[in-house]
């Protein structure tokens, strides 16, 4: 299927009503008796409308159904391909229209749907390490490069809180909840020739020490010295 027949099948009109009905479900029921969410901090930074992408760090399985639930408008995540295969809640992404990625190399079907959902003016949501961890590890290039295709802002958002669920525990519960921070646009400024590789990989550097900076310094890991980030590709 080529690209231009990829964008012309995504509609954006016919998807708003599943994904505002599934978003209720999650955050009336879902978060309700399997989760605790204790707040969102930052909401200001993420744009009313138009195209943006949220980075976020990744440390539980739960993080991107937290992220979907909670922020105003409806939001698109990438996710393992593999999501899709899941007993019962695979439905979920498959109804979502959540952008499967084969994380074996470079998933050019992944990169044009995930462009699809930037020019039809919604939000994508990125988790640019590509894998779970307690700590930042070095991020993919990714995250740069669809941002400087379709032009679009990075808003860095840092969660926090949400091991161990889902969960029936009320002990679990009482121990506190899941907690976001979103940090200011971030703007990828605009070169005279295509980036290179290392060009977008310092970008990504750059959006990544902003994360770090939101998140606790325990949770920093591969952009724990601040004094390391640059400032040469954002603005």
């Amino acid at each position: 299927m080529t690209s231009t027949r990829q964008l012309r099948d995504y509609d954006h009109a016919k998807l708003e009503p599943i994904r505002n009905m599934m978003r209720w479900l999650l955050r009336e029921i879902g978060f309700r008796c399997l989760a605790r969410i204790d707040g969102v901090n930052g909401l200001q930074h993420l744009p009313t409308t138009g195209a943006a992408i949220l980075m976020m760090n990744h440390i539980a399985f739960i993080d991107s159904l937290v992220v979907m639930a909670c922020m105003p408008r409806n939001v698109v995540p990438l996710a393992k391909r593999e999501v899709y295969d899941y007993p019962f809640v695979g439905i979920f992404p498959r109804l979502w229209r959540v952008i499967p990625v084969d994380r074996r190399g470079f998933d050019r079907r992944a990169i044009t749907d995930a462009l699809a959902v930037l020019r039809a003016g919604e939000i994508l949501l990125i988790a640019p390490e590509g894998t779970r961890h307690t700590q930042l590890h070095k991020a993919k290039e990714g995250v740069a490069y669809l941002a400087y295709r379709a032009d679009v802002p990075i808003v860095p958002l840092a969660i926090e809180g949400t091991e161990g669920f889902p969960t029936l525990s009320p002990a679990r519960k009482k121990q506190g909840g899941a907690v976001m921070r979103l940090g200011p646009p971030l703007r990828l400024k605009r070169l005279s020739t295509r980036p290179t590789r290392t060009q977008l990989e310092q970008m990504t550097n750059e959006c990544m020490y902003k994360l770090a900076e939101l998140l606790a310094p325990h949770r920093r890991g591969h952009y724990a010295d601040l004094e390391q980030a640059t400032k040469e590709y954002i603005a």
